[in-house]
Formats: structure tokens, C-alpha cells, sequence
């Protein structure tokens, strides 16, 4: 068996590894989680990739036969649009119904799932791109927080504090395992993190060239091919940041937001999930606002799991070896 560390999140999840692989929306479904907790760390089915419930539940059953006795977990997003959220009410059930080992939060306040979940035995983490939000999960009662920084793909929070602050303030400041995600990619970064009182990392770009992403051949060739510094933040004057690959869809946004366009209607239709999806599918990266982080520099092959999990293990393991002798 590889090496691993302990510490509270590997507790809390019953898991190798203190490697939390984040709920991608599209992406993120039985084949991939499955192969996740197979390689020690934890990974979550994205809910709203399967809006119809019968779909969630078949796809958390078809995980569950994957992963065996190993426990997986489901990501909500919470849309700070109340109106977009009638979608989650559907699945929530099913989520609970089901079983499962632990769900990821993100987005709106989790407040009224904490108790729906864990009256059911359901952990629950949240993730947030700030400490202020962390503090507020804790008190509404979540198990362990994922604190993402500037550098993650995605939305790393209107404030856009990075991963080496947050990673130092959030355990300081919070008394549940707190777990760094935001340009995490590299083992070293695991060591890091542990060392600043973080229980555990956060990947999601770093993933993406995964072989059991199903996405398309020639997208993870992109992601390969990238180096994390072509990325774009957009819908800034919504005040809701996200972290994409710079493409045509990525320049249209920013050209909207030039113009002075401040309300989500103007942006409705470059912001459509079905482009993102399409993208995934054609291999077409050109189209549509694709989650992408500054790590995409540590994704330089397309490669199974299992293989980029052990790796960053062993790359952890050296990192802490060399620390000794530094110490005078």
C-alpha cells in the first residue's frame, strides 16, 4: 500500500488520502468518482449534472457498485439565484434517500441542508472562497470546510484572497478541519498546507486529463497543452468571479462587462451550462465558459487516477523528507 497521512478529513471520510477531487459540474459522474475513492481520496457525483432524480439515483447506484464498500459523496451547488434552485429541491431527496457518505455544499448558505443531511447520518462540507463564509458553515453546523483560493477554476469569490493566505488564516481562525483547494496540483502543495493547519487539499483542474473524465480526447489535449496562466476571471461586474479558459465565449464576456453590462440577463446567454457541455463533447474549446484553474501547469499528461494520485503522494512524502534538513 503507498504511503499516506492521517489527519482529521482522512478520519472524517474513512479515506487513504487527504485528497478531496471537487464536484465538476458535467464531469464529475460514477465513472470518475468512483475512480477517485478506488485511489484513496474522495470524490463527488455533481448532482445537477443529473437534474431528472431517477438519473442521480441511478448514477449514485452505479458508483456505488464501482467503488464497492468505499464511501463517495454528491456536490449541491446552492445558486445565489433563489429561482435557479428548484432544480437541487428535487435531488436533495435522493441524495438522502440514498445514502450517501457525505455531500459537498458550495455556492448559497447551507444552512437549511445541514440538518436534512444529517439528520440521515449524511456529513456535510462546505466550500467557500473566503474565511468570513468558513466561519459562517461552521456555525450553521457543517463537518469541515473547503477554503478556495484566486487561483482555482471556477469561482474563487469576489475578494479573491489566495490559496497560500487562506490556507494559513482559515485554521487559525476555525476550529473544524479546514481543507485548502485553489492551484493545488503538485504533492508539495499537500505538504504545504498540512504543515500550515489545513487537514487536506482540494483538486479540480488537476484532474481534468484524467482518462475517466469522459470528456472528449482533444478538451483534456487542451488542458494538457496549457500552462494555468491562460485563464480569464469574468462576470466581475456581477460580482460573481469565475475562473475559465480564455476562449471566444471568455473575450464576449469580458467585451459585455467593457460595455458596462451589470445584470445577469445581459450575460444569460454566453453563461449557458449547454455550451460548456457541448465543449466537453466536440473536443471544441473555443465555446463556452470552461472552469479552469492556474494548476492546469501541473496537468501535462493524460493519464488514469490513479496514476496522478499516487504520484502526488509520493511527491507529498518527498516534500516532508526534505524539511528536516532545513532545520537548524
Amino acid at each position: 500500500m503507498a504511503q499516506g497521512f492521517k489527519t482529521r478529513i482522512t478520519d472524517l471520510l474513512g479515506i487513504r488520502h487527504p485528497i478531496l477531487c471537487g464536484g465538476m459540474m458535467h464531469l464529475a459522474d460514477a465513472k470518475f468518482v468512483s475512480a477517485v475513492v478506488n485511489a484513496g481520496a474522495m470524490g463527488f457525483i455533481s448532482a445537477l449534472t443529473f437534474p431528472d432524480p431517477k438519473q442521480l439515483r441511478d448514477e449514485i447506484q452505479k458508483c456505488r457498485a464501482l467503488a464497492g464498500d468505499k464511501a463517495f459523496g454528491v456536490n449541491l451547488y446552492i445558486s445565489p439565484r433563489e429561482d435557479a434552485n428548484s432544480r437541487l429541491d428535487n435531488l436533495l431527496s435522493v441524495v438522502r434517500d440514498e445514502k450517501v457518505a457525505v455531500v459537498e455544499t458550495a455556492g448559497g448558505n447551507p444552512g437549511q441542508i445541514v440538518p436534512f443531511m444529517k439528520e440521515a447520518g449524511i456529513k456535510v462540507i462546505h466550500k467557500v472562497p473566503a474565511v468570513r463564509f468558513a466561519l459562517s458553515a461552521e456555525r450553521a453546523g457543517v463537518d469541515a470546510v473547503i477554503l478556495v483560493g484566486a487561483e482555482c477554476g471556477g469561482h474563487p469569490g469576489y475578494m479573491m484572497v489566495g490559496s497560500m493566505v487562506q490556507g494559513a488564516d482559515g485554521p487559525q481562525k476555525l476550529s473544524i478541519p479546514v481543507v485548502l483547494g485553489g492551484g493545488i496540483g503538485q504533492g508539495s502543495q499537500l505538504t504545504a498546507a498540512l504543515a500550515m493547519g489545513c487537514e487536506g487539499v482540494l483538486m479540480g483542474t488537476r484532474m481534468l486529463v484524467s482518462e475517466e473524465i469522459w470528456a472528449h480526447r482533444d478538451y483534456k489535449q487542451r488542458m494538457v497543452e496549457g500552462t494555468g496562466q491562460d485563464s480569464l476571471v469574468v462576470q466581475t461586474t456581477i460580482k460573481n468571479h469565475h475562473r475559465v479558459l480564455h476562449n471566444e465565449t471568455a473575450e464576449a464576456v469580458i467585451e459585455l462587462e467593457r460595455q458596462g453590462a451589470k445584470d445577469y440577463e445581459s450575460f444569460a446567454h454566453l453563461l449557458s451550462g449547454s455550451l460548456a457541455k457541448e465543449a466537453y463533447t466536440s473536443g471544441d474549446t473555443s465555446q463556452g465558459l470552461l472552469d479552469y484553474g492556474q494548476s492546469a501547469c501541473f496537468a501535462n499528461e493524460i493519464e488514469p487516477v490513479e496514476r496522478i494520485i499516487s504520484r502526488f503522494i509520493d511527491e507529498a512524502v518527498a516534500a516532508t523528507r526534505r524539511l528536516p534538513s532545513l532545520v537548524s
